[in-house]
């Protein structure tokens, strides 16, 4: 695993998005906005604000759900939004917002609740420089409203101001809508984002500046006909479909086979469920076998649950944390080179650069990447690339090192097995786990018990394959999350899980419902 196979960790993490959503109207009366999927580019984080808070402090995670039995072409009250699929990460649409309307590509979020944008305000963020902004001044249907906003993301942050207009969903125009033009966008999460903004589609209960979402006056308004919306996620990037479809106002019963299984929402805020046991291989993980809460997310790549389970789940499937096997790859392949540069006197600092590991010099410090000055007559010439393989080196020097200096009698052996069991102890800044891509077929179903029913995900279907061959790499798609009683045990069903079950949001009935997607 190197520069590569990191630099997809990243995007998914950082939850990098796509590019364009196409905008189509059908002979149904529906209007669908087109979503792409593009090969697989890491967890989104998580993208998310799973832990995120809103202006109350309250947790903020994704829940909320509506509900509507029937076919979407027995009525022309319901509205289709084509999503995309960036790498089965993260997927989104496009909106509008103004008159004429300004198009965004935008998050569908079902565990946030508040619409923001870009705003051509936005002078000092660069990520308002790689984006769409919305532009007050031409817009005749603006307001102005003024009042501050900011919304803190598990992954990124916002702050702006909130402004008045109407907005524009598939074919659907809601009229003075409440949204935040953001200003600042600081840090890396939002700069290499293929989405503008997000449309949060949680409840009322967790929008900052207790906004009314965009979801509340479709049904207020009368857009829709049923106080309902649907997610279907096409998670075959192999196909020519789009990425999915989110549908307002009912379900398109092409997405899913059989019943849905509803259960009701517990806490209104995310759209949040009791969830039962779950699973390993048909055997009780024990945790849950009383009964967790859960949220369906639609903002969240992956899956998050208890470190007690996700240990457990991980540990049945043989995956390991990315970090750590990058460090253990490159004490496997470099470590006795470093262990020869270090007897031949070869100063620590240069070691990493001149295997080829690092792009600096030298004089830049080992570890973390702090500057120290090691050679004042030596100017840096680092171009700022620090990746894991890099990291795990400067690291495997120090470690190498310091057993050098410590006993003089150990053999060539005993200090790299050394340096192998503190690249075991390393952990992963967001719980990443990697797993070998050649045991797809062994590893065991994971099973999610949800109102008496057990949804199963086979192992190619939670676990994430970045790309192809010889050089495809494979991530759990499990990761860890502890939420403290009595919020918790919560568990985030993210879009890994709502790619195979078609996802239904009955906000009239305060329901969510579950099908097998088709």
């Amino acid at each position: 695993m190197g520069t590569k196979f990191r630099v997809c960790l990243v995007t998914l993490f950082h939850f990098l998005l796509l590019s364009h959503v196409v905008l189509s109207t059908t002979n149904d009366g529906l209007v669908r906005i087109g979503l792409k999927k593009v090969k697989l580019d890491q967890k989104s984080q998580l993208h998310r604000e799973t832990d995120a808070k809103n202006a109350q402090g309250t947790l903020r995670a994704p829940l909320k759900e509506y509900h509507l039995r029937g076919n979407l072409g027995d009525s022309g009250d319901t509205d289709i939004v084509e999503l995309k699929n960036y790498m089965d990460a993260q997927y989104f649409g496009e909106i509008g917002i103004g008159t004429p309307a300004q198009k965004f590509t935008v998050i569908f979020d079902t565990g946030s609740s508040n619409l923001w944008v870009p705003s051509a305000k936005c002078y000092f963020s660069v990520a308002c420089f790689f984006h769409s902004k919305y532009k007050s001044s031409q817009s005749s249907s603006h307001s102005k409203n003024g009042t501050s906003a900011a919304i803190q993301y598990g992954t990124g942050a916002i702050a702006g101001f909130f402004s008045q207009d109407h907005v524009t969903v598939g074919n659907l125009v809601v009229k003075d809508q409440d949204f935040i033009e953001a200003t600042k966008e600081p840090g890396i999460t939002f700069v290499a984002a293929k989405f503008d903004g997000i449309l949060g589609l949680g409840f009322q209960e967790i929008s900052v500046g207790n906004a009314v979402p965009v979801w509340y006056n479709l049904v207020n308004q009368g857009l829709v006909k049923e106080p309902v919306f649907s997610f279907w996620l096409n998670r075959n990037i192999e196909g020519e479909e789009g990425g999915g479809e989110i549908v307002f106002g009912g379900m398109d019963s092409n997405h899913y086979v059989g019943e849905h299984t509803y259960v009701p929402v517990t806490q209104k805020g995310y759209w949040q469920f009791d969830m039962g046991d779950v699973l390993i291989g048909g055997e009780t993980s024990g945790l849950c076998a009383s009964g967790c809460s859960a949220i369906a997310d639609s903002g969240t790549s992956l899956l998050a649950g208890p470190t007690t389970i996700i240990t457990q789940i991980n540990h049945a499937i043989g995956a390991s944390g990315v970090v750590s096997q990058e460090c253990k790859a490159v004490v496997d392949q470099y470590g006795k080179i470093i262990l020869e540069l270090l007897l031949a006197q070869v100063k620590p600092k240069r070691i990493c650069s001149q295997i080829g590991l690092c792009t600096f010099d030298g004089t830049r410090g080992v570890s973390m990447g702090i500057e120290t000055v090691v050679d004042e007559k030596i100017e840096t010439t680092s171009d700022g690339v620090h990746d894991a393989a890099c990291s795990a080196c400067e690291m495997a020097v120090v470690w190498i090192q310091n057993q050098l200096k410590l006993n003089l009698n150990q053999t060539e052996e005993q200090i790299l097995n050394y340096a192998n069991e503190l690249c075991e102890r390393l952990p992963s800044p967001n719980g990443e786990a990697a797993v070998q891509c050649s045991s797809l077929s062994s590893l065991p179903i994971i099973s999610f018990t949800i109102g008496g029913k057990v949804f199963d995900l086979a192992p190619e279907q939670y676990v994430l394959k970045v790309g192809e061959g010889v050089a495809a790499q494979c991530i759990s798609g499990f990761i860890a999350l502890d939420v403290a009683p009595p919020r918790g045990p919560l568990w985030i069903l993210g879009d890994i899980f709502m790619g195979q079950y078609h996802t239904v949001f009955d906000y009239g009935n305060a329901t969510v419902g579950f099908a097998e997607a088709a």
